[in-house]
């Protein structure tokens, strides 16, 4: 517990079972659980297939398949760190031990500051999975059923999906229904079938056609001239948001039987099955429908697929199982975000209303803050899609929570090698170990974030929307914590002994 978080926090975090030396957590999970988990990773490609595609044509299957190996990179320091902290909740709460100094000299820390700012934008970074797969099965919806929707009925339309989505994720989730690693490894292979069903018919039809790849790998006027190596940089950029989100089997390092051998176990295992995936879903979406298929089915990428492959009757049934795979990837997010800022609110760095638990432990407060901003995010972004015709679609709010993830990657690789080089973290035990002399590569990929992926990830997001909307978007959100947290350690009431 932080000094100087209020009592009333206090009570509500003891549900979790954290403290200096208890983390509540058993050592239950196998290396093939966390390895399953990741399966459900691979579905968060389709919401940046059009985008990616649009810019880069074919070259995006190199896109993809990079940005999966540069996740072994990240994740190995990732295994390594979060079994060094095994009371800490994830990434976030790796950077905040890290980060907080053992004795605070001042209300306003500036170390805690950092580790605070991490955990925001690892929160910002996937809390709007609910929105963009909920304005994802908008688009589903509308080519599935070829709906005639402009102006207001497209935004009645999504925000009518986003009603029924969240209200579903409150029911269920404050019930109980928190998963965990066992039910990760369900909802993840449940969430991965139907897509891989639908890829596969592609070949089974003859509908995949190699020669879309081999005629199409570049755009026409690709000259690899400064502003296209910007543009595929950002690229890089925005598909990091999912192809390194195999971070989730490093997460549960602490929970792992046996974490010295079982963590690497995991990771080459996710590793393997998300190179494979990734690979295996860009080829087959760009090979079957080639760049202007993709141009004509927008968001909704596979829907021509499994029209071709299943008919129009069946292909509703296709359809049906991924929209429902999209909402077990909502329900990751939304349950697994609101556990962030339930964390940061015991860590004494959010107020203390986020920290209240119902009788079945979950973080109601933190679930209807969840669905509000999410709300908003569909109806602002829907707004100005349908309604003003701005240009602004999912890749707004894609764009915008991928520069929040550059952010805290950064600041989560730097407390890796912060841990490696400080004395207060050198000596600490270490289960698992990434190879000799991992923080210089971790060094590098640290200041890529920073000074690579995000520059060049926000010009490509102006480049796309031709406008400032995703930039100023996700600038905002992320410093908004700063002056929240300011008034939080002022207003903070110190626990007493």
């Amino acid at each position: 517990m932080s000094e100087n978080e209020s009592t009333g926090a206090e009570c509500e975090c003891q549900h979790e079972g954290a403290g200096p030396g208890n983390s509540g957590l058993a050592r239950s999970v196998s290396w093939k659980q966390g390895m399953f988990i990741a399966l459900g990773v691979p579905l968060l490609i389709l919401p940046s297939i059009f985008d990616v595609s649009s810019i880069v044509w074919g070259l995006c299957i190199l896109v993809w398949s990079l940005s999966v190996l540069q996740g072994f990179v990240q994740n190995l320091a990732y295994g390594e760190m979060v079994t060094v902290f095994p009371n800490a909740t994830g990434l976030p709460g790796c950077a905040q031990s890290v980060f907080t100094p053992e004795v605070q000299a001042s209300k306003y820390d500036k170390g805690k500051l950092i580790g605070a700012f991490s955990a925001w934008c690892y929160w910002f970074a996937w809390t709007p999975v609910v929105a963009i797969f909920t304005m994802l099965i908008g688009d589903y919806l509308i080519q599935m059923f070829t709906m005639d929707v402009s102006g207001w009925s497209g935004l009645a339309l999504y925000m009518g999906v986003g009603v029924a989505v969240v209200m579903l994720m409150l029911v269920l989730g404050s019930r109980g229904l928190e998963g965990g690693a066992k039910l990760g490894t369900i909802l993840a292979i449940v969430s991965i079938v139907p897509m891989v069903v639908i890829l596969l018919g592609a070949f089974a039809t003859g509908m995949f056609d190699f020669g879309n790849i081999t005629s199409e790998w570049t755009k026409p006027d690709w000259i690899w001239s400064l502003q296209d190596i910007v543009l595929l940089l950002g690229c890089f950029g925005l598909a990091q948001w999912s192809a390194c989100a195999w971070e989730t089997a490093a997460i549960y390092g602490p929970e792992y039987k046996d974490p010295g051998k079982d963590v690497p176990k995991a990771l080459f295992g996710c590793g393997i099955i998300c190179l494979v995936l990734y690979f295996f879903v860009s080829t087959t979406v760009f090979g079957s429908l080639g760049a202007g298929g993709i141009n004509d089915a927008g968001y909704a990428s596979l829907v021509p697929i499994s029209e071709h492959v299943f008919g129009q009757a069946g292909s509703y049934v296709a359809l049906g199982l991924l929209i429902v795979a999209m909402i077990l990837i909502i329900q990751t997010g939304f349950l697994g975000s609101s556990r962030t800022l339930h964390s940061m609110s015991c860590e004494g760095n959010l107020p203390s209303w986020f920290s209240k638990l119902n009788k079945n432990g979950m973080p109601t407060n933190a679930m209807l803050f969840v669905s509000v901003f999410n709300l908003l995010l569909v109806l602002i972004v829907g707004y100005s899609s349908w309604v003003i015709e701005s240009g602004d679609t999912v890749m707004t709010i894609l764009s915008a929570s991928a520069m929040g993830y550059c952010v805290a990657n950064g600041i989560a690789l730097a407390a890796y090698v912060k841990t490696k080089t400080n004395p207060r973290f050198r000596n600490l035990d270490r289960p698992f170990k990434a190879p000799r002399g991992w923080r210089y590569i971790i060094t590098v990929m640290c200041l890529v974030q920073f000074v690579v992926w995000l520059p060049c990830l926000v010009y490509w997001s102006y480049f796309l929307s031709g406008g400032y909307t995703p930039a100023i978007l996700g600038a905002v959100i992320i410093i908004a914590f700063i002056p929240l947290w300011c008034w939080v350690q002022r207003n903070a009431k110190p626990v007493s002994e």
